[in-house]
């Protein structure tokens, strides 16, 4: 199995930009161009590289990942990603798998009892992890994309896929990040259960105590484990999803910028204006001025 039946498949499927297809939970890439860094969050997902490479950043971390590689994102973050070399002629492509914890869960209780009882032994695992596609990988998601030219064939053989998927990559070198997914009561979950909280009530003031009680830790273990999985404080995590949202707004269409500053929970429009530099390298009218031309 080749890796050139995989990057024509997914040319053949993918419009453009990040595309759902006829699989449910299956999403196939294309992207033509570089470009600058974008803001975006990462979603739970597995990412397996056709064709291209690509960046994220995410808190102090910097991830870099092109063919033969795969990318595992268990916690929703928010990250800036670039593809550093996408032409028109020569796209990044690539194919994505959403990541179901109750799918994942299903298969470590089917599974021995001692990985179930290993899994629950590990600790705090990051949230973004890279690894090699092996052979068995590449085939399972060739014949995944095989499916999109046999819809009759799709609810019948596309879930029996997914899980050989998971299976796959549950038990390869990136593993712990996957199972703990799957674990209703680990650190990983109950980080994840709280950043999900966060992005929900991210304008409301920020209490690290309130935070660990949620997550049903310590305040020190839960600062410990946020950072271990998220590569971020949660004060740090606030504030990038504060920003990204401000700068959606302002893009979607003319606003007041102390308008916006309160909206999304600052109380003094110059500590955004200051923080927005930071983190786009302009003020607010500056950046929203060149995204929109």
């Amino acid at each position: 199995m080749s890796f050139e039946e995989f990057r024509r498949l997914v040319a053949q499927h993918a419009p453009g930009g990040i595309s759902a297809t006829a699989i449910p939970g299956v999403l196939v890439s294309r992207m033509d161009d570089g470009g600058s860094p974008d803001e975006s969050t990462t979603g739970t997902v597995l990412a397996i590289v056709a064709q291209g490479t690509k960046r994220l950043s995410v808190g102090g971390s910097v991830h870099d990942y092109g063919v033969g590689q795969y990318l595992v994102a268990s916690v929703d973050l928010p990250v800036s990603g670039q593809f550093t070399d996408a032409t028109p002629r020569h796209p990044a492509l690539g194919l994505g798998l959403e990541l179901r914890p109750e799918v994942i869960a299903e298969l470590m209780l089917s599974s021995a009892a001692d990985f179930h009882r290993a899994a629950r032994g590990e600790s705090s695992p990051p949230a973004i992890t890279v690894g090699e596609v092996s052979p068995r990988l590449l085939d399972a998601a060739v014949r995944m994309l095989r499916l999109l030219d046999h819809p009759r064939d799709i609810p019948v053989l596309a879930p029996m896929i997914e899980r050989e998927i998971l299976w796959l990559i549950m038990t390869g070198e990136q593993g712990a990040t996957v199972r703990q997914l799957g674990l209703a009561d680990s650190s990983l979950s109950r980080v994840r259960h709280v950043v999900r909280w966060m992005r929900e009530h991210f304008t409301e003031p920020l209490r690290v105590d309130q935070l660990a009680e949620l997550a049903r830790m310590s305040p020190s273990a839960f600062h410990r484990a946020f950072h271990a999985v998220t590569s971020m404080s949660p004060i740090q995590y606030q504030k990038t999803i504060r920003l990204q949202e401000a700068r959606l707004r302002l893009i979607a269409g003319p606003g007041d910028i102390g308008a916006t500053a309160y909206a999304v929970g600052y109380e003094s429009p110059s500590q955004f204006s200051r923080e927005y530099r930071r983190a786009f390298g302009a003020s607010p009218s500056e950046d929203v001025a060149s995204l929109r031309r």
